[in-house]
């Protein structure tokens, strides 16, 4: 529902969320008050030790205060509860309700006070039983206030003040009025800067330059541009994503037309050329892990990873391959040996510096395929991570390529350092006068495997044989065209129902209008939601079939926006108007519709188990299409499907599952 209005503005909290937080302090309460109530009736009458009097009044207050807190936190629960999340109406008197149990803190805090005081009094000679009571009823006071304020600060809202007075004026004000303009003009600037603040604090840590302070805006921008138009709080997204992803397991339950199987049936010779590829990519994925260097293979072998490279890497730094960057105690050239295989000798450059818009990265020699190959680095610090939010577009123009389109700004800059290492310092050069006769292979894993695919298009025209592997790349890529002439050398691997495969602004805008629309007309409490949805995530079991508003429509009514869905959307967002109104035909948008590279090999478990501990996995793989990835899917595995060693490991199963059937 709306983010909650008290003191005059707005919070990050619905008047819906105190159900489960409130039910919890509740049982708390009850539990606190009986006890107290016991230790009263039981020392009834003992109460003439010194500071006994004190203590008597003590305990009498704190039985009523208790009484209170727990009358007004079971109102605030049960009003609470009422209605839906779209239907606030019935909790239309909760900040009332709220207004009376935070005027209640103040009497606790006085009397934790006192309790506080009391028990360190050196002249209070009473029961011991009776005094570590006290001890306890006064650091659950402390414990409840201090909770209480961290809870206030997370639900702290900063633009609440600007965005409650613009929500609830701008019915009445002529939106083209220059008053109006300069109200949403001052509304956007402040969500920016407070979005910006927001990531310096995060990237607190981290030298911050002029690139650094650049992307800290763009990204501000993109944020603000995102989370502008909706007026949902997090409880409804989570709400919002448990509902769609039990809509969603309801439509894979459903069989499929016989017409939709049979144009799914590859032909013998697609499916020769799949394995191949598969065969290729299994063997490259290794290239592409490698690149994470020692966190990777630490994360693969938990238990012996420090004493092999202890034991392997403290005394032998290679000499006769390039290495730049930090590299302490050869950790990460140790484990990229281990993980790869090679010989010292066959590197011949590696980078381990790490900016913004500036990855990691190494050359060595694939002898076992002839290649020479290039492995990027995927996301693993915060500058990869700010590389990656870089998501406005900009033009690739290249030399005697006729499909110049739109590009990911952050990711193809990463790749315009890698390509300015590669051919300005001679790299390449160097290698190819090592083995001229190998190919070029690039291979990366997802920020990796979308700077190697914009590399890949870079390099295509001075190496036309060089092959590409991407590996989860973002799928918020490539335009229509750039992504059609990648098909001939770039194949991107993509692993179940991997969000980041399916990232990009419109995706992300289409995933916003669905959580709107299945929440604003669900008729359920969202407390049921949440609780129902938590034990289908945990146990599985049939996907809960919650009626909403839509069960009674016609289908034509479907295409207009329901009055509570209207109601939770501000405006339009720019990045959403964009890519829908006829206005801007001639004009790019901010967030156009982008891509994945190449050709898609997709790879889906046989039989998916909800059983967190099941190891016995069967793959399937096939070659897809781009728009398949064309909506963010809802799944536990979403982001575990997204890890480099469950895409090795899928390839690797496989491969030996091809290997095998060829030896039978």
């Amino acid at each position: 529902m709306p983010g909650l209005v008290v003191f005059g503005r707005r919070w990050a909290i619905g008047s819906d969320d105190f159900v489960l937080p409130g039910a919890f302090e509740l049982l708390v309460r009850l539990v606190w008050w009986m006890g107290i109530l016991a230790l009263y009736t039981v020392h009834k009458g003992q109460f003439s030790c010194p500071g006994g009097g004190l203590l008597h009044s003590y305990l009498l207050v704190l039985l009523v205060l208790l009484a209170s807190i727990i009358c007004a936190l079971s109102a605030l629960v049960y009003v609470s509860m009422q209605g839906t999340i779209s239907n606030p109406g019935p909790r239309k008197s909760l900040p009332k309700l709220l207004y009376t149990r935070l005027f209640l803190y103040l009497p606790e805090f006085i009397w934790a006070v006192v309790g506080a005081v009391w028990v360190s009094d050196s002249s209070v000679h009473c029961e011991k039983t009776v005094i570590n009571a006290i001890i306890g009823t006064v650091i659950a006071s402390w414990v409840i206030i201090i909770f209480t304020i961290i809870g206030v600060v997370i639900v702290f809202d900063p633009l609440g003040g600007k965005k409650t007075f613009y929500l609830t004026d701008s019915v009445n004000r002529n939106l083209e009025s220059s008053q109006s303009g300069q109200l949403l003009y001052n509304v956007k600037n402040t969500a920016t800067r407070v979005w910006e603040k927001r990531i310096r604090l995060l990237c607190c840590c981290i030298v911050q330059d002029d690139d650094h302070r650049v992307a800290f805006t763009s990204i501000a921008e993109l944020f603000r541009t995102y989370f502008s138009d909706t007026d949902l709080v997090p409880s409804d997204i989570a709400a919002g994503l448990i509902l769609l992803h039990q809509e969603q397991d309801k439509m894979e339950s459903c069989p499929k037309e016989p017409e939709e199987v049979l144009c799914h049936s590859p032909s013998s010779l697609a499916t020769d050329d799949l394995d191949v590829e598969l065969e290729n990519a299994a063997h490259y994925m290794l290239f592409a892990a490698a690149a994470y260097g020692w966190p990777y293979y630490i994360y693969t072998n938990p238990f012996t990873a420090l004493c092999k490279l202890n034991g392997d890497c403290c005394g032998n730094r290679p000499t006769d391959s390039d290495i730049t960057g930090s590299d302490r105690h050869n950790f990460h050239f140790g484990s990229i040996l281990k993980i790869t295989g090679l010989q010292y000798r066959d590197f011949i450059h590696i980078s381990f510096h790490n900016k913004i818009y500036e990855i990691p990265f190494f050359v060595a020699l694939d002898h076992k395929k002839e290649a020479i190959v290039v492995a990027v680095r995927g996301t693993l610090s915060f500058e990869d991570i700010l590389t990656d939010l870089s998501a406005d577009c900009e033009d690739l123009t290249l030399e005697d390529v006729l499909e110049n389109g739109f590009v990911h700004k952050g990711i193809t800059q990463a790749a315009n350092y890698i390509y300015r290492k590669l051919i300005n310092d001679g790299i390449l050069n160097q290698a190819f006068t090592i083995a001229p006769e190998y190919k070029l292979v690039i291979v990366g894993h997802s920020l990796g495997g979308g700077t190697a695919s914009i590399l890949a298009i870079m390099l295509r025209n001075s190496f036309p044989t060089l092959r590409c592997y991407a590996f989860s790349p973002p799928g918020g890529l490539l335009s229509k065209s750039l992504a059609d002439y990648t098909k001939h050398f770039i194949v991107s691997v993509i692993v179940g129902k991997d969000l980041v495969a399916r990232l990009s602004m419109p995706n992300m805008e289409d995933l916003k209008r669905r959580i709107v629309r299945i929440v604003a007309n669900c008729n359920k409490p969202k407390y049921r939601i949440l609780l129902r949805g938590c034990w289908y995530e945990v146990f599985g079991g049939d996907p809960d079939n919650f009626p909403t508003e839509l069960d009674g429509r016609s289908r034509d009514a479907l295409t207009q926006p329901l009055l509570a869905e209207e109601s939770l959307m501000v405006h339009r967002s720019p990045s959403y108007s964009a890519l829908e109104d006829e206005s801007h035909l001639h004009s790019p948008p901010q967030y156009p519709h982008l891509y994945l590279p190449g050709k898609i090999i997709h790879i889906v478990e046989e039989s998916s188990s909800r059983r967190l501990c099941s190891s016995d996995i069967k793959y399937t793989a096939a070659w897809s299409n781009e728009a398949v990835f064309s909506s963010i899917l809802i799944s536990p595995k979403m982001i575990t499907d997204h890890m480099p060693d469950v895409v090795l490991k899928a390839l690797n199963s496989l491969s030996q599952e091809h290997g095998s059937c060829i030896s039978c």
